[in-house]
């Protein structure tokens, strides 16, 4: 049986020899034309074996080897052989790497279990945890190192620390401590002139900024300035190997960089909440002044009948362990990231992250302990 279909100049001849398909291709295959399809050509034929060959084709490209890829996906599809061993090497090569990019496999499911998802995730939280009580063990280490051996800690990067985590970051303070005694005020003011409790407005702003808004809101913007540069300046020498250096030196990283930090964050901190507290207060009382009428001597007197000592250092204890947090996450984060732009990136966005979830964790944890115990 001889077949024959002709589409221009693109020519495909078969004949049938028993249960083998001899394919004969021959002409001109230009992709710009229009081409045979194997599909049309073979019909409802079922052969075991096509063997195909192309010893008349005068000019071929890519026509050709999407005809003879088409070819090949039939005879896979039906269970038939493809006899190709007498095509060019070249076509031969080209027609594999074309099979190969339109691979298909079948779709796998790769989806965990809920027993394994937990079980991954469990593991994963224990490493983290081992880590960061690595890190927090190193701390403490150098700490015990700075009161046996003073004379052997940087101070004067300790001092420069302090001037940019303290000295530096009063202006953003200023303005937020400011604005947040505002808005308490305004907020306040709503509420308590409904019932003609407006000079109640001083109690509010008082306690508010001693106990919580002070230490808060400063722990949260340090977090953001200066939590994000620790990460930042500490992944970006471990990009550039600086750290690698330190310890080929034998110089403990957490010493040398990491605790100087540490330190000046612990102190310049409740110096910062303390600072933001007068300022909170100082717009609380500007707004009653001015929307309430409450004279600024009346506005003082009244705030020291409900603020006293203890207020203050609870404000105080709170500021310490926020600025602690706000180190250790940003040193932890910088020495965990990867030695890349894109993971100093990372690791600055998860500092901050992380200091300011750790701080709203920690602020609740301290509320319910000193209310247990009656401070």
């Amino acid at each position: 049986m001889a077949e024959e279909t002709e589409t221009l100049n693109a020519r495909v001849s078969a004949r049938t020899d028993g249960e083998v398909l001899a394919v004969e291709l021959a002409g001109i295959w230009r992709i710009t034309e229009t081409r045979p399809r194997w599909e049309d050509f073979v019909g409802a034929q079922t052969p075991s074996r096509v063997e195909v060959g192309m010893d008349a084709v005068e000019k071929w490209d890519s026509s050709l080897l999407l005809f003879l890829f088409e070819v090949e996906r039939w005879t896979h599809e039906v269970g038939a052989q493809c006899g190709l061993g007498s095509l060019p090497p070249k076509v031969r090569v080209l027609l594999t790497q074309l099979s190969a990019s339109h691979a298909t496999s079948v779709p796998v499911d790769r989806s965990q279990n809920f027993f394994t998802m937990i079980g991954t995730a469990t593991t994963d939280a224990l490493i983290k945890g081992r880590a960061i009580m690595h890190f927090v063990g190193e701390c403490v280490l150098s700490a015990v190192r700075l009161v046996g051996s003073p004379h052997r800690f940087r101070w004067r990067d300790w001092f420069e620390e302090m001037q940019q985590c303290g000295a530096m970051a009063l202006p953003i303070v200023s303005l937020v401590s400011l604005l947040v005694g505002v808005t308490l005020a305004y907020t306040g003011a709503i509420v308590l002139r409904q019932y003609g409790g407006d000079i109640y407005i001083a109690d509010l702003i008082g306690l508010s900024m001693v106990r919580e808004m002070g230490a808060v809101m400063t722990a949260v913007v340090l977090a953001g300035r200066t939590g994000a540069a620790f990460a930042a300046t500490i992944g970006n020498m471990k990009a550039n190997e600086e750290i690698d250096a330190l310890e080929t030196l034998g110089i403990p990283t957490v010493q040398f960089l990491v605790f100087p930090r540490l330190l000046a964050l612990g102190v310049m901190m409740p110096l910062l909440a303390l600072y933001a507290n007068a300022l909170g207060i100082l717009g609380g009382l500007m707004v009653a002044f001015g929307l309430l009428n409450i004279p600024p001597t009346a506005f003082w007197a009244e705030m020291l009948t409900i603020v006293d000592l203890s207020d203050v250092v609870t404000g105080v204890i709170k500021a310490t362990a926020f600025g602690l947090i706000v180190g250790l996450s940003g040193c932890l984060r910088g020495l965990q990231a990867e030695r890349s732009a894109a993971g100093v990136g990372r690791a600055a966005t998860s500092a901050v992250v992380t200091s300011i979830l750790l701080i709203i964790v920690a602020d609740a944890v301290f509320a319910v302990m000193f209310n247990a115990l009656g401070i």
